[in-house]
């Protein structure tokens, strides 16, 4: 039994190095600690919430491509479009999580990994239609990579807001008057991924906020224009507002 563990707890180890760059005996005393979870019967954390707790302060500035203008003007899709993609592919809207065994999809369940980081939500849950998912992996790989192939650093999107129940609309209406209850959060298809703030894994190159959110603007152009997505800058949320579009 032990020896499985340890070839847990190595494979543990492996998936934090290459996180995180935590150094080897970081990783080990860590993989010691998953065993201490495993023999306890305890479930051992996930890595890949752990973090750095803000960016580098500086930054080596890089090649940052043009969208083509303001990130406000070019990305900026009617609600109308966004609802109109959800509803073609997302579920049926639900009150509370136990109604997705009446919502007409399967939902995958997110979790903080290499491609992104999931924020503690307060006002929705953490569900996607597979659409949607996959969408999400591939726009945190494709700005990872973006990242390296300008020189490096270790950071990661960060995802702020996903599906929402008719219980936390009606939350988050009371905190946020701007909230609406025709949001495509509501069909799973939906995220919500920060330009203000981005997770750093290790101190490798720092990075200015201001190329982080332009990069990750580069790689939601892309997304857009290969038809996978539609696209809204919100200025008061400090976020992209992101729904999958079927067929891509």
């Amino acid at each position: 039994m032990r020896s499985i563990l340890f070839s847990i707890a190595a494979a543990l180890a492996t998936m934090i190095t290459g996180c995180g760059g935590n150094s080897d005996d970081t990783a080990a005393s860590h993989a010691d600690s998953e065993i201490d979870l495993l023999l306890a019967g305890e479930e051992p954390s996930n890595p890949f919430t752990q973090h750095y707790g803000s960016m580098p302060p500086g930054g080596i500035k890089m090649k940052i491509n043009s969208v083509g203008g303001n990130l406000g003007r070019v990305f900026n899709d009617s609600n109308y479009k966004h609802l109109d993609a959800a509803a073609a592919i997302g579920i049926t809207p639900i009150s509370s999580l136990d109604g997705a065994w009446d919502a007409g999809r399967p939902l995958v369940k997110l979790e903080s990994c290499r491609e992104y980081y999931l924020d503690n939500l307060t006002h929705s849950l953490p569900y996607l239609v597979p659409e949607a998912e996959q969408l999400l992996h591939d726009i945190g790989a494709a700005f990872i990579d973006s990242l390296e192939s300008r020189g490096g650093g270790s950071y990661r999107i960060k995802v702020t807001s996903v599906l929402r129940t008719d219980e936390s609309v009606a939350r988050l209406r009371r905190v946020n008057r701007n909230a609406t209850s025709t949001s495509a959060h509501i069909y799973g298809t939906t995220f919500d991924i920060s330009y203000a703030k981005f997770i750093c894994d290790s101190v490798t190159v720092p990075r200015t906020q201001e190329d982080m959110k332009n990069l990750l603007g580069e790689v939601m152009k892309d997304m857009r224009d290969r038809g996978r997505c539609y696209v809204k800058y919100e200025r008061k949320q400090g976020c992209f507002h992101i729904t999958a579009i079927g067929g891509n």
